[in-house]
């Protein structure tokens, strides 16, 4: 229960963009060693920072300035966002670092590649963790004390990890097969570590805001800073403390300016300070105050995606569990090493955005995924995916070469590779030709038709010709032939009236032949 006697309502958003990657074909792999769509990330982080960020971190700014230490905010920033703002958007850090400076602003901790560590690899987890927490210090002057995963993926194995890395409190989703018939709107403890409390999101309540707001097939719809307030209020009697836990791309990305999102915004902490007792605090400050009800034990990992509220939406296939599989086997040698190109691409390749794309999930959860996807398939995002993996594996062998024989394997691979490339271009050659006659086929197709029948016709008359002559010559000659044979062994007598039989010479030689 609350030390103080205070009701706490904690407003959360998640702020992260994944560095995208380009349309990566299996003939670059082993030639083309730069994987990003730099267009499509500097294009993207230009559009939502003038959409979201820095219009949202303007009136977050006046909020703090107009209620004067009453409201308070959490944010989380991933280190692939950060990385974007320092290249492509630096006046959103610098607005960041000003909200930073108000003291009312807690930024926390999570995995620096917003990454699905936490499933793999403790050690990997750790090391992450640590990266982002320097980050911060370094760009935006805070020390984290609290701490949320990707997504919000939460274990009791999970919880007791970050608690042993000093954290006070984590953020998590109030999941309704978790819960059972317990309620989000408390404080909970790991339950293998009851130093860390876990502060529970509460779906219903976000999800007015996040998917509802500009639904106008929504029976509460349109909502309302007054509304909303007098909801909270009514769970006021039976609850301590509310979370609401949201992308901040919901103002002005999801939801667009032109559905009132901003105005929203601007005037709900002033109706939930004057119609409801709950006051605005950080998760820090959550801890600090509030006493947990109880431990929450959660043996399977949860987050706040989907129905189903898992990590289906990242694991939920085979595709997706052979893609992660694959990229942590390559841990130990990223790292050994000691390429700074290498270890940016390590980062750049954890996102878990790259699985989220391989979704082949179908109906509401579908439509969402799809949504969020830049490839056409979920079957595109993991074939290039995949052939960019096979490059940076390439370029860690080349730096930490295996045993012989599995150098040698992998040089019969290469070798494999190479061939069927060679096959590839041969096939896509072959192609064009065939597209190159089909086009001229039709054109010449009535000529040619009428030119093939009387060649047909020609070739045949000459033919039967040519085969008439040839037999009556080898007849002519049979005959010939027969005559003399005749003559000669005295079968058949020349007639005396015959005067000219060929020339004189032979006209006596037959004569001869009487006598």
């Amino acid at each position: 229960m609350s030390v103080s006697g205070k009701k706490a309502i904690c407003l959360y958003f998640q702020v992260h963009q994944p560095f995208r990657l380009k349309r990566y074909r299996f003939f670059d792999i082993g030639h083309d060693h730069y994987y990003y769509d730099d267009f499509s990330n500097e294009s993207i982080m230009r559009k939502v920072a003038g959409k979201c960020y820095m219009p949202a971190n303007n009136i977050i700014l006046d909020l703090i300035q107009k209620h004067k230490g009453k409201f308070k905010v959490t944010f989380s920033l991933s280190g692939l966002a950060i990385s974007q703002f320092r290249l492509y958007a630096p006046e959103v850090l610098d607005s960041f670092r000003k909200l930073a400076e108000t003291g009312m602003v807690e930024f926390l901790a999570e995995t620096n590649s917003h990454s699905l560590v936490s499933l793999r690899s403790r050690s990997e987890f750790e090391r992450q963790v640590t990266n982002h927490r320097e980050m911060l210090k370094e760009f935006l002057g805070v020390e984290a004390t609290s701490f949320r995963n990707t997504e919000l993926i939460y274990s009791d194995t999970i919880g007791s990890w970050v608690a042993d890395m000093g954290f006070k409190s984590m953020l998590t989703e109030g999941a309704k097969h978790v819960l059972g018939w317990k309620s989000p709107n408390f404080l909970y403890c790991n339950s293998l570590n009851p130093r860390l409390e876990v502060l529970l999101r509460n779906f219903v309540l976000s999800d007015d805001i996040a998917f509802r707001f500009s639904n106008r097939g929504w029976n509460s719809w349109p909502l309302t800073a007054d509304k909303y307030a007098s909801w909270i209020s009514k769970l006021a009697p039976k609850s301590e403390l509310i979370n609401i836990f949201l992308d901040y791309e919901t103002f002005g990305e999801h939801n667009w300016k032109e559905t009132g999102i901003f105005d929203f915004l601007s005037h709900m902490p002033g109706a939930i300070l004057k119609k409801t007792p709950f006051r605005f605090m950080t998760a820090t400050e959550v801890a600090e105050t509030l006493q947990p009800v109880s431990a929450i034990s959660i043996p399977s990992p949860i987050s706040w995606a989907d129905e189903e509220r898992d990590i289906t939406a990242w694991l939920g296939n085979e595709l997706q569990v052979a893609a992660l599989d694959k990229l942590y086997s390559l841990a130990g040698k990223v790292n050994k090493c000691e390429d700074e190109l290498i270890k940016k691409d390590w980062e750049y390749l954890q996102s878990s955005d790259h699985f989220y794309y391989m979704a082949t999930k179908f109906f509401s959860d579908g439509a969402v995924h799809a949504y969020f996807n830049p490839y056409e398939t979920p079957y595109d995002a993991f074939m290039n995916y995949m052939n960019v993996l096979s490059d940076f594996e390439i370029r860690l062998r080349k730096l930490f070469p295996d045993t012989a024989e599995q150098d040698q394997i992998y040089k019969l691979g290469n070798q494999v590779i190479e061939k069927d490339m060679l096959i590839e271009k041969q096939v896509i050659e072959i192609q064009k030709l065939t597209k190159k006659i089909a086009k001229i086929i039709p054109l010449v197709k009535p000529s040619l038709k009428k030119h093939v029948r009387l060649t047909t016709k020609t070739t045949a008359a000459k033919g039967r010709k040519k085969d008439t002559k040839s037999s009556d010559k080898k007849q002519t000659i049979a005959s010939s032939k027969e005559i003399v044979t005749k003559i000669a062994t005295g079968k058949i007598k020349a007639k005396a009236k015959t005067k000219k039989i060929g020339t004189p010479k032979s006209g006596k030689r037959i004569q001869k032949i009487k006598k």
